[in-house]
C-alpha cells in the first residue's frame, strides 16, 4: 500500500468519526448540565432546584442522555462502518453491531475461562464493567472502532461471495455479518491479552507517574495520548485504585490508590482537617489536572480554530466549534474536539499531548486543592469556590497561561501547515441553485460534468466537500462542474476529485446518490 493510499484511508477514517462525534457533542452538553444541577451541593445553594418536579425532570434527562454515553462504542461501531464501507453501508452497519456484541461476549468468555472476571464491587478497579448487560473489559470507543473497521472490511471483501449451491442462501450480503462474527472471535480473545500486557507495563512504570517533580506531567501526557486508543481509562484506574497510585495513611487507616484517599479527605474529613494538606497532591491527578484541559485548553483550541476559519465558513464553524467546546466545558467530554483534529493532523495531537503534560507540572507547587474527578465549570464552582482552602485562584492563573500557550500554538500550526480544521474548507459562492436549494439540479450538473454515471466509482463527503473516485479523470469537464455553484474543484490525486459545497454538502451528496440510482 503506497503513501497516498494510506493517507486517503486515514482521512476517510477521520471523516467516519464525524457522525458519532456530532451526536456526542449536543447530548453531552445536556448530560453535563443535568448532572451538575442534580448534585446535592448545587441543590443546597439554589433552593428552587430542590423542587421535586424540577428534580424529576432533570434526573430523567440525565438518565436518558446518560444511556447514550454508556453506549458510545456502539455509536462509533456504526459510524465507522458506515463511513468506511464502500458498498452497501446498511449491511456494514448491521454487521458492526453484531461484531461489537460478539466482541463483548468473547472477552467475557476469556475473562471467565482465565478466572479474571471480577466481582461487582471491584470490577471498575480492574478496568471491567457491564456493557449491554455483559460484564467485559471497558474498551470504550476503541471497541466500537475495531468493530466498525472489521465490518467495513468484511462488507467490501465478502459482499459478492458465492457459496456452493447447498449453502447459496447464505452467500452475498448475508455472508458479511457471518464473516464479521467469525473474524471477531480471535480478535476478542486477543484483546484481553494485549490489554493485560499493557496494564502490567503501566504498573511497572507507575513510579514515573508518581514522581514528585515531573510525575504529574508524565501522567497527563500519557492520559491524553492514550485517548485515541481508549486506554486512558486503564491508566486512570491503575493510579486511582491500586498501589501504583500510592498507599496513604489517614487517621490511622490505610487507603490504596489516589481516589480512595481523595474520597476520604474530600467527603469525610473536609478542608478543616489536618489531612487536607494531602489534597493538592491527590487532586492534581484528578479534577485539578482535568480542569486545565476542559476549562482552558479546549476553549483556547476552539478560539484558534474559529479565528483561523475561512471568512465564508465562520458562521457555520462558530456553531460547530462552540458545541464541542461547551461539551467539554459543561460535560467534561473532550473527545469531540480532540477527534476533530486527531486524524487531520496527528502530529498536532502529539504536540497537544506533550503540552498537556508540560503545562500540568506547575500543579506540583501551586497548592491547588480542587476535587473531585470531573473538570466541568460546575465542579469548579462546587469543589473550588464552595469549599475552603482550595486556592482556586491559582488554578485560574495557571489556566490563563495554558489558554494563551495553546491558543498561539494551535493558531500557528493551523495557518503554517494549512490544516483543514473546523471551518478551514473553502466557503460558498453566491449561486442561485444553492440559494434556492435545488439540490437535484445541482446533482445532475455535477454528475454530467464528471463524465456521467459510468465514470463515477464511489461518492463520499466530509464536512464541506464531495470526495469522488473516478474511473478516468480526463473525462471531467471542470467548468461544467463549476456551473453547479461549487466554490472549488480540485484533484488531490489521480482519479479522485473534491467538489466544495460548504455546509450544503450533505444535501448535495444525498441528491447525487439519488441521481446515481436512477436508471
Amino acid at each position: 500500500m503506497n503513501k497516498e493510499a494510506i493517507k486517503k484511508g486515514i482521512q476517510k477514517f477521520g471523516r467516519s468519526l464525524l457522525l458519532p462525534i456530532g451526536v456526542m457533542a449536543p447530548i453531552g452538553m445536556v448530560m453535563g448540565l443535568t448532572g451538575a444541577l442534580t448534585q446535592s451541593y448545587m441543590i443546597e445553594q439554589v433552593a428552587w432546584l430542590g423542587n421535586p418536579t424540577v428534580q424529576a425532570i432533570l434526573n430523567s434527562l440525565k438518565t436518558i442522555t446518560g444511556i447514550v454515553f454508556d453506549n458510545i462504542p456502539l455509536l462509533f461501531a456504526m459510524g465507522v462502518a458506515y463511513g468506511m464501507a464502500k458498498i452497501d453501508k446498511g449491511i456494514a452497519v448491521f454487521s458492526s453491531v453484531l461484531g461489537y456484541v460478539t466482541l463483548l461476549v468473547v472477552v467475557n468468555v476469556y475473562l471467565t475461562l482465565t478466572g479474571a472476571l471480577a466481582d461487582a464491587e471491584t470490577m471498575s478497579e480492574v478496568g471491567q464493567g457491564v456493557v449491554l448487560g455483559i460484564q467485559t473489559l471497558k474498551l470504550d470507543a476503541a471497541g466500537g472502532i475495531i468493530s466498525g473497521l472489521l465490518a467495513a472490511y468484511c462488507t467490501d471483501k465478502f459482499y459478492k461471495t458465492q457459496l456452493p449451491l447447498a449453502f447459496a442462501f447464505f452467500g452475498g450480503k448475508k455472508f458479511v455479518p457471518m464473516a464479521t462474527f467469525f473474524f471477531m472471535i480471535p480478535i476478542g480473545f486477543g484483546i484481553p491479552v494485549v490489554w493485560g500486557l499493557f496494564t502490567k507495563f503501566l504498573i511497572f512504570i507507575s513510579p514515573i507517574f508518581m514522581n514528585d517533580t515531573f510525575g504529574v506531567g508524565v501522567y497527563w501526557f500519557a492520559h491524553r495520548a492514550l485517548i485515541p486508543f481508549g486506554l486512558h481509562h486503564v491508566l486512570a484506574s491503575i493510579v486511582r485504585f491500586t498501589e501504583a497510585g500510592g498507599v496513604y495513611m489517614i487517621d490511622g487507616q490505610q487507603y490504596i490508590g489516589i481516589l480512595n484517599a481523595a474520597n476520604k479527605v474530600l467527603f469525610d474529613l473536609g478542608p478543616d482537617n489536618p489531612a487536607w494538606k494531602m489534597a493538592p497532591d491527590l487532586f492534581k491527578y484528578l479534577a485539578s489536572g482535568q480542569m486545565l484541559t476542559t476549562l482552558f485548553r479546549v476553549p483556547a483550541i476552539g478560539l484558534a480554530m474559529y479565528h483561523t476559519a475561512f471568512l465564508d465558513n465562520k458562521k457555520i464553524a462558530k456553531g460547530a466549534i462552540l458545541t464541542v467546546v461547551l461539551t467539554a466545558f459543561l460535560g467534561n467530554i473532550t473527545e469531540p474536539l480532540e477527534f476533530s483534529f486527531l486524524f487531520i493532523a496527528p502530529q498536532l495531537f502529539i504536540v497537544y499531548a506533550v503540552l498537556c503534560g508540560i503545562m500540568a507540572i506547575p500543579l506540583n507547587f501551586l497548592n491547588i486543592g480542587i476535587g473531585y474527578i470531573r473538570g466541568t465549570i460546575f465542579d469548579f464552582g462546587i469543589f473550588g469556590l464552595l469549599y475552603e482552602n482550595t486556592n482556586w485562584w491559582n488554578l485560574i492563573i495557571l489556566g490563563v497561561i495554558n489558554f494563551v500557550v495553546f491558543y498561539f500554538v494551535f493558531r500557528f500550526a493551523i495557518v503554517r501547515f494549512k490544516l483543514e480544521t473546523l471551518g478551514r474548507e473553502k466557503g460558498l459562492k453566491n449561486n442561485t441553485l444553492l440559494a434556492e436549494k435545488q439540490f437535484g439540479k445541482i446533482a445532475e450538473i455535477v454528475i454530467q460534468g464528471l463524465g456521467g454515471k459510468e465514470n463515477i466509482k464511489n461518492v463520499d463527503n466530509c464536512v464541506s466537500r464531495l470526495r469522488i473516485d473516478l474511473k478516468d479523470q480526463t473525462k471531467v469537464d471542470v467548468e461544467a462542474v463549476k456551473d453547479s455553484g461549487t466554490s472549488g474543484v480540485f484533484f488531490p490525486q489521480e482519479n479522485h476529485i473534491h467538489v466544495v459545497f460548504g455546509p450544503y454538502v450533505e444535501f448535495v451528496r444525498n441528491a447525487v446518490d439519488d441521481e446515481m440510482k436512477k436508471g
